[in-house]
């Protein structure tokens, strides 16, 4: 598949589309201000780390160097709330290994990865109550995403109709969330109106503490989840928009082989990006979290 993809493209042209090219720079969100956030005392995050893969910043976006080499982390995140816990995206499960066995055999030949501790693994060597998990908030249904679910017998997996569907019709991309045993799948709308420049959302708890935007183009149903915490703090869990941050911070899309295998849609891809780009260039403080940027997740507690 890869060699095929490269065949068709003549060699300068798949050099060019390695160098830097930046997106237009977005419309100014001038009189945006923070959706109101009335999080409850008790909510906190932590981190579950659960594996690498490793790449170059080359392989992520425009502009980078193939001698920048970087662990693209695989982690879970644990959001605490009264009224429920989520788990955002699984990371890599127990059974990874088979997981990883399932894609095909090009993406195989040029993907490497350690494993680490499965997350559900590491909720049950903290003591942690499985009854408190309300759910798993898939950003979108990749293998990388979904391999742990099955390590959560019985927890629904939230994700809207459009990532439901794709689950479905995806092909190989989401051959392995197709062939995980006893999934319950919990589709939610986003019907919740604007939310910093993304038309479509869904408030998880009426609180504005988790509220979930919609972002398609990597996969159709692809979105990003908002936390605030009490403190103030505010993340925005991207998932695979941006493999890196560069790719929000400079506006440097996937290079051309890999947005061709990778994104449903490049130009949606595109749109979100700038969404994105004018976000942090307009309320800096928010922490912007690419599923796979260990940067992002730096200053997130472990659990």
């Amino acid at each position: 598949m890869v060699a095929a993809l490269v065949l068709l493209v003549p060699g300068g042209a798949l050099a060019v589309s390695f160098c830097s090219s930046p997106l237009p720079p977005p419309a100014a969100l001038v009189t945006v201000e923070l959706p109101p956030a009335d999080p409850p005392p008790e909510m906190a995050i932590a981190k579950l780390p659960t594996g690498v893969t490793h790449r170059s910043a080359a392989f992520a976006y425009r502009g980078g160097s193939f001698g920048d080499r970087r662990e693209f982390v695989m982690t879970a995140v644990l959001v605490r709330h009264p009224r429920g816990d989520v788990l955002i995206d699984t990371g890599f499960g127990r059974d990874i290994d088979a997981h990883f066995q399932a894609m095909p055999l090009p993406f195989r030949l040029v993907t490497s990865y350690t494993r680490g501790q499965a997350a559900a693994e590491q909720l049950d060597a903290a003591g942690y109550d499985r009854a408190r998990l309300r759910g798993i908030v898939l950003t979108h249904a990749h293998w990388d995403h979904v391999s742990g679910i099955p390590d959560f017998p019985g927890t629904p997996v939230l994700v809207p109709a459009e990532e439901r569907r794709f689950i479905d019709e995806g092909g190989f991309v989401t051959a392995v969330a197709r062939s995980l045993p006893g999934v319950t799948y919990e589709e939610y709308e986003l019907a919740g109106g604007e939310y910093l420049g993304f038309p479509r959302s869904h408030d998880l708890y009426g609180d504005g503490s988790i509220v979930i935007v919609s972002a398609p183009g990597h996969t159709p149903g692809s979105v990003i989840v908002f936390v605030t915490l009490p403190s103030g703090q505010r993340y925005a869990f991207v998932g695979d928009l941006a493999w890196q941050l560069e790719g929000i911070t400079e506006r440097e899309e996937r290079p051309w082989l890999q947005r061709t295998l990778a994104d449903e849609d490049p130009q949606a891809v595109r749109v979100q990006l700038s969404r994105l780009a004018a976000i942090w260039a307009r309320f800096p403080a928010i922490t912007l979290v690419p599923a796979h940027d260990a940067r992002g997740f730096a200053e997130i507690p472990p659990l």
